[in-house]
């Protein structure tokens, strides 16, 4: 008589069936995230280099690089240093850490989308001339000494009635899709640690290794 196969032998083929490319962790989140991330840090030095008088804010290249961060320690996490059931800490560690960089992720996005669209609501009630080497814009606003905002070493102020506004739409696209992601590897990351979601599949194995239904 054969040896009958062990419950974990039977569940390998469940387990392998959520694989991404080799990996548990669905690996395509992480791949998102780098290429997000490296689209939003590239934009963000483009617009910088519209004019050295826009402020931190308003470029987010800072929101592209943490989550390119975030994103090669999720591919080192799936793809290098990946143990089952967390057999080290320091894979539970990574785990965590991951699960709050994407948090902190998320957050950076959120608030990149917001400076984007307050400085494109602004720009969208502009009214810009060129002065010199400079684009000098300024509210409607009925005081004749109403607040001008310069744009240094701009020569025509297209660049930033146009360009820089397109690309204000652009970031703010991309921002959303990326915290979008980051709070999908959240969510994914949660769900892998405390099997929420697993319940139910985990049930229906026990109800048939049982062989009865629970009463009511």
């Amino acid at each position: 008589m054969g040896r009958k196969p062990s419950p974990r032998a039977q569940e390998l083929p469940e387990e392998e069936a959520r694989t991404c490319c080799g990996c548990r962790f669905p690996l395509l989140l992480a791949l998102l995230q780098l290429a997000l991330g490296i689209a939003v840090t590239v934009l963000g030095f483009l617009m910088a280099s519209i004019s050295p008088s826009l402020l931190v804010r308003d470029t987010p290249f800072w929101a592209g690089i943490i989550v390119c961060v975030v994103a090669y320690l999720g591919l080192f996490m799936l793809c290098v240093s990946y143990q089952v059931d967390e057999r080290t800490c320091v894979q539970f560690s990574m785990k965590v850490f991951y699960f709050l960089l994407s948090a902190l992720g998320l957050m950076v996005c959120m608030l990149a989308v917001a400076f984007a669209a307050h400085h494109y609501s602004l720009l969208a009630q502009f009214t810009c001339e060129t002065s010199l080497d400079s684009c000098q814009c300024k509210l409607p606003s009925s005081e004749p000494l109403s607040r001008a905002f310069v744009y240094r070493d701009v020569t025509d102020c297209t660049s930033v009635t146009g360009t820089f506004k397109l690309f204000l739409i652009i970031q703010m696209v991309l921002n959303l899709v990326c915290g979008l992601v980051c709070l999908l590897a959240c969510f994914v990351m949660w769900k892998h640690r405390y099997q929420v979601f697993y319940v139910g599949v985990g049930l229906r194995s026990l109800m048939a290794s049982d062989g009865q239904l629970p009463k009511a």
